[in-house]
């Protein structure tokens, strides 16, 4: 009951919010030296040596996420993040690059909007592929102006995290769920956008109040049996090597390190600005393709 209640809170201030022609904003939670990060099986793909400042990561590009891949790879082999910035560093969360601007950046210019010129759709493999320690990732806009989420052509980010304990992970179940039922009514909302917005013209409480009721049920009903959760190979590794479990199913992971796990965890370390960016530049000297 009191579950249901915080959810009816939730789900009152969403109408509320959508009534008044507010947005919903995207949250920006934050979430340690082994290669491998990931436990026994390793996918097939395609590997590539990326040398940095403070030394060479090895990356894997599964084959299961095929136009990711191929973007990479076409990117690598054009010279394209040579010289890019590490320009978002936050520790036990992620190290993010591939901003084109960052080359020519000056110190403390803010980064992060850069990109080839395109996006790329979604090929989100949650739970086969998860954001692990070591997981390599493709970084986005936020779902506000993004619903597809379409990942960026050219930005991504390596995770480095954190362990979390088995109570942490049951909250964070229950936190998904109720992600999960805020995007179905999100969704439901803006579909009754006009009716929400002429019941609220002509001031009627009790329309307003019976749409609010109906939407609650329509959400109840397409989430029922459905409820989120981790399977057992994601639990353990969240509670072994670590990782940020909070973005599972949101981003397309792509690949993983499988060497250079050492270099990755010198870059988290660096000292940052306000901005996340490191105060002394990290940068990409060159990729390589090791194997296609």
């Amino acid at each position: 009951m009191l579950i249901m209640k915080r959810f009816f809170t939730l789900i009152t201030a969403m109408l509320t919010a959508i009534m008044s022609g507010h947005l919903y904003a995207e949250p920006q939670t934050t979430m340690t030296t082994t290669d491998h990060p990931a436990s026994a099986a390793t996918p097939d793909g395609a590997l590539v040596e990326m040398k940095t400042t403070l030394g060479d990561i090895t990356l894997l590009l599964y084959n299961d996420t095929p136009a990711h891949r191929a973007n990479f790879l076409k990117l690598v082999k054009e010279g394209y993040y040579d010289g890019v910035l590490f320009h978002r560093v936050i520790r036990e969360f992620m190290i993010q690059t591939g901003d084109p601007d960052s080359k020519t950046a000056r110190p403390g210019q803010q980064l992060g909007t850069g990109d080839p010129g395109y996006t790329i759709e979604a090929e989100i493999r949650c739970p086969q592929f998860f954001h692990k320690r070591g997981a390599l990732a493709a970084a986005r806009t936020a779902d506000q102006v993004n619903p597809e989420r379409r990942s960026s052509g050219s930005q991504f980010y390596i995770v480095t995290g954190r362990k979390f304990n088995p109570a942490h992970l049951d909250q964070m179940e229950k936190q998904m769920d109720n992600e999960r039922k805020r995007e179905v009514f999100n969704r439901l909302q803006m579909e009754n956008r006009d009716s929400i917005m002429a019941l609220r013209k002509a001031r009627d409480n009790e329309g307003l109040e019976a749409l609010r009721i109906k939407l609650i049920e329509q959400t109840e009903k397409e989430t029922a049996g459905t409820a989120a959760g981790f399977t057992p190979q994601q639990r353990e590794a969240y509670s072994t090597v670590g990782g940020a479990p909070h973005l599972d199913g949101t981003y397309t992971v792509f690949g993983e390190v499988v060497k250079g796990m050492d270099v990755v965890d010198k870059i988290e370390q660096a000292a940052t600005d306000s901005g996340d960016r490191p105060v002394e530049d990290v940068k990409v000297i060159s990729m390589k393709v090791l194997k296609e």
